[in-house]
């Protein structure tokens, strides 16, 4: 099995697996029946004011990251994710999904590197 992360707009989407959309706001444009979705997780994305005031800005990307993971370590949905991700990946792919334009500068490569160090994913990730 493998974690996946995946722009929640591209065609055709990945649907071989549990889908994880991890941005707090609705992605536009996106109707809720063609995201094809598992779970939406609202709680682990950044917070309101972080995300303001990253605001996708490239050159905010490296102090946004170390905001966000100080976040992740402080957020019980953080543990949630984890046990969540570690038990689907025991029998399906897991993917997360996100809005952002900039695929080298978002939130989800944060949580997406942050459940790779978690030691339950890495012994799915392993098993499998």
């Amino acid at each position: 099995m493998q974690l996946k992360l995946e722009r929640i707009y591209t065609k055709p989407i990945d649907t071989n697996g549990y889908r994880i959309l991890v941005d707090r706001l609705w992605p536009r444009g996106i109707s809720k029946v063609n995201a094809d979705l598992d779970d939406w997780d609202k709680a682990i994305a950044p917070s309101t004011e972080l995300r303001k005031w990253f605001g996708h800005d490239s050159d905010k990307f490296a102090e946004f990251k170390s905001k966000y993971l100080a976040e992740l370590q402080n957020n019980p949905n953080s543990t949630e994710l984890v046990k969540l991700v570690a038990e689907k990946l025991k029998t399906q792919n897991v993917i997360l999904l996100y809005g952002a334009k900039d695929t080298k500068h978002n939130q989800a490569i944060i949580i997406y590197n942050y459940l790779l160090q978690q030691p339950a994913i890495q012994q799915e990730l392993t098993n499998n």
